[in-house]
This record gives C-alpha cells, sequence and structure tokens, in this order.
C-alpha cells in the first residue's frame, strides 16, 4: 500500500488516502474508496444527522426536576431525566 491522492466529488479538491486510512478501511471491511473530503464527510453527517432534533418539556417521574426528551411523552409511561435514568440503566438491562 502506498498513499494515493484522490479528488472529493463534492467540493472537487484533492485529498490524500493515506495508508492508514486504507488499513481502517480494509479492518472495517470497506470495499470502496472514500469519494468525499474530510470536511465535506463532516458537513454531510452534520446535514443528515438532524441537529435540529425536536425536543420535548417533560418532568422527571423519580426526582421532579424539569427535562427536556427526543420524544414527545404519552403520559402512559414514566419520563426520567438523564441523571435518573442513567442511575436505573444497569437495573434495566438485567430485565431485557
Amino acid at each position: 500500500m502506498q498513499d494515493k491522492t484522490l479528488i472529493c466529488k463534492d467540493c472537487g479538491t484533492e485529498f490524500p488516502f493515506t495508508v492508514r486510512d486504507q488499513q481502517f478501511y480494509a479492518e472495517k471491511g470497506f470495499e470502496n474508496e472514500p469519494q468525499r473530503c474530510r470536511d465535506c464527510r463532516t458537513n454531510r453527517k452534520t446535514s443528515r444527522s438532524g441537529s435540529a432534533r425536536e425536543m420535548f418539556d417533560a418532568v422527571c417521574a423519580q426526582c421532579g426536576v424539569a427535562t427536556t426528551v427526543p420524544f414527545k411523552p404519552r403520559g402512559d409511561k414514566p419520563v426520567y431525566c438523564r441523571a435518573c435514568y442513567a442511575s436505573m440503566a444497569p437495573a434495566a438491562a438485567g430485565r431485557l
């Protein structure tokens, strides 16, 4: 293996595909070379991830603190703040 220079399909700039990057791709089982430079990949991931995800107000069923959650509470199940949920996570994992 040796370093390669690829051209980004979004912005048209050249970017390096280093031996280290090639080894990483091989370890992960990726068959295709990257088509975008690091900046364009980051921008694409950010725009796809929906960073403006809608959050809903709720009150923690355990400690009563106001919190926000990424789903609309229906009222039929308890909603927990991050801290309370994290403290319950090991117990919840055992019930699966």
